[in-house]
């Protein structure tokens, strides 16, 4: 249980979150549950409801409950540090609005963990991706329109909610798209000759109308593609493949900047190209290129 004070204070802290920083639906969701848990948990560590005042007085050793008990409940590392930084990020909100000291909360140290690098497909493999996807449906504009999404996915590097937010006013696709990424945070983003080729062929051929406000990818009933059909698609086209599970619609990303980077782009450029909004992001992109050049020198080097 979660006081109402408790629980107004969370609304509040959500609706600055989305105010000021433009948090997806998605983000405060995950926000929202992050610190509801905490607060549900205080409250029955301390046996009361915990209002305002009491969550002023947490203690560095009711943070270190709290992590225990989250990370008893098969928490792992990663996730156990996401909640803590919504935590602290909500702390850090409530103790300017109320007044107090948060240290015991802002102290508390983030659980250390491996991050994960990208898992790129091969120039060899996206390109098969491309050209298989389309044989896994047997209607001509459901296959061009997966084949235009993936294209889309791989040529501009972008996220599937951004494709598949595309509407009738980014038409006809130009030589650039003008992209609304995370956390409203607008780019444009150049569009090679292939990608629009496809986006046109899957037009030519969709049965249905798109007005300025529709969709440009739907789904077999005329409304908005799901962006779980474009990954049920990918999975087959992996599995027929042979490609590993890694191999998913993200990975199309992920490919886009590491072949770019492994042809000499500027990290910048490409960070600005993937609408990333901070450069540490991009540069798990290098790790990737340096693992994969440390392969080589491993495998070729006489001494090695």
């Amino acid at each position: 249980m979660i006081s109402q004070a408790a629980r107004d204070a969370l609304q509040g802290w959500l609706d600055a979150q989305k105010a000021l920083k433009g948090a997806s639906a998605n983000t405060l969701s995950a926000y929202s549950a992050d610190v509801a848990g905490f607060l549900a948990f205080m409250s029955e560590h301390k046996g009361e409801l915990q209002g305002l005042a009491p969550l002023a007085r947490i203690t560095v050793g009711d943070m270190r409950s709290w992590m225990a008990f989250t990370r008893g409940k098969d928490v792992g590392s990663r996730s156990l540090a996401r909640k803590l930084s919504a935590v602290k990020s909500f702390y850090r909100w409530l103790s300017e609005r109320e007044g107090f000291e948060p240290t015991a909360v802002l102290s508390t140290r983030s659980p250390k963990f491996q991050r994960k690098l990208p898992r790129p497909l091969a120039e060899d493999a996206a390109k098969d991706m491309i050209a298989t996807v389309e044989m896994q449906s047997a209607t001509p504009w459901v296959a061009a329109r997966d084949q235009a999404v993936i294209t889309l996915l791989y040529g501009c590097g972008l996220r599937i909610s951004e494709a598949l937010s595309l509407s009738g006013r980014d038409l006809p696709i130009g030589d650039a798209l003008r992209i609304m990424g995370k956390g409203g945070k607008e780019r444009m983003v150049p569009v090679l000759p292939a990608a629009r080729d496809a986006v046109e062929a899957y037009l030519r051929l969709v049965p249905y109308e798109t007005g300025p406000d529709d969709p440009v990818f739907k789904g077999v009933r005329g409304g908005k593609l799901s962006p779980r059909m474009v990954q049920k698609v990918v999975e087959k086209t992996r599995m027929q493949l042979g490609l590993p599970a890694s191999a998913t619609p993200h990975a199309m990303r992920h490919s886009f900047a590491t072949h770019l980077l492994n042809a000499g782009g500027d990290l910048r450029a490409i960070q600005e190209l993937l609408g990333h909004a901070s450069l540490s992001t991009t540069q798990a992109y290098t790790a990737v290129d340096t693992a994969r050049l440390m392969e080589v020198y491993k495998r070729a080097h006489p001494k090695a």
